[in-house]
C-alpha cells in the first residue's frame, strides 16, 4: 500500500483523485475554471460531496463552458435550481454565472486565465515540505492577496480558504505531505511556468 495524505481514507472516489488530480499542476483555462466553480460550490459542504457530484456538475454546466454560462439566463438558472445532481444553492448558482464572466474578463486582459492566477505564485508552484496534515494550513498570504483580488475583479466564493483549496487542487501549492507518495512525484514533475 503506497503512502499516502491522511485525509484520503479508502473512498475509491477519493483515492483516484489524490492520485492523479489533487496538486497537479494545472494550466489549462477551461480546467481551471471548473475547479474555480466546483470550489465556491464545496464552501461549507465536504469536498467528497462536491466530487460525488462531478459529473453532473459538468452536464449541467455545459462542461464549464464560461461562453456558455455566462450567457446563462433566469430560465437557465432557474433549471439549475431544479437540477437534483447539483448543489442547489441559488447564490452558488448565480455566483458561477457572475464568475464566468468576470472569467472572461480576465483572460481578455492576461491572454489566459492562467497567466493571471499562476502571478500568485510567480509561475512556479510552491512545495510546502509538510511533515503531518496538522500543518497544512486553511488559508496563505498568496491566497488572501488572491482572494482580494478576485472579489475586485468581480468573482463570488473566493475567500482566502476557497483560494487556498483551489490553490492545492491546481497545484500552486504542493500540499502533499512529504511521506505521501505524489508529493516527490509532483514535485519531480514540475516545470517552471513561465520562467526562464
Amino acid at each position: 500500500m503506497k503512502p499516502r495524505c491522511s485525509w484520503v481514507g479508502t473512498d475509491p472516489l477519493y483515492l483516484q483523485y489524490h492520485d492523479t488530480e489533487w496538486g497537479t499542476p494545472v494550466h489549462d483555462d477551461r480546467k481551471l475554471f471548473e475547479f474555480l466553480i466546483l470550489e465556491g460550490a464545496q464552501a461549507g459542504l465536504s469536498w467528497i460531496t462536491i466530487l460525488k457530484k462531478r459529473e453532473n456538475y459538468r452536464k449541467a454546466f455545459h462542461n464549464f463552458d464560461p461562453h456558455r454560462i455566462a450567457a446563462y439566463d433566469d430560465i437557465q438558472i432557474k433549471n439549475l435550481l431544479s437540477d437534483k445532481g447539483i448543489i442547489r444553492n441559488k447564490r452558488k448558482i448565480e455566483s458561477a454565472v457572475k464568475n464566468a464572466k468576470a472569467f472572461l474578463a480576465v483572460q481578455k486582459e492576461f491572454g489566459s486565465f492562467d497567466a493571471y492566477i499562476w502571478r500568485f505564485v510567480e509561475g512556479c508552484p510552491i512545495n510546502s515540505g509538510r511533515q503531518t496534515q496538522d500543518e497544512v494550513p486553511t488559508k496563505t498570504r498568496e491566497s488572501l492577496l488572491m482572494s482580494r483580488d478576485l472579489k475586485q475583479r468581480g468573482f463570488q466564493f473566493v475567500g482566502p480558504t476557497i483560494c487556498y483549496a483551489f490553490m492545492q487542487a491546481i497545484g500552486m501549492v504542493n500540499d502533499h505531505v512529504v511521506e505521501c507518495y505524489r508529493y516527490y512525484e509532483i514535485q519531480s514533475q514540475q516545470i517552471p511556468k513561465n520562467k526562464e
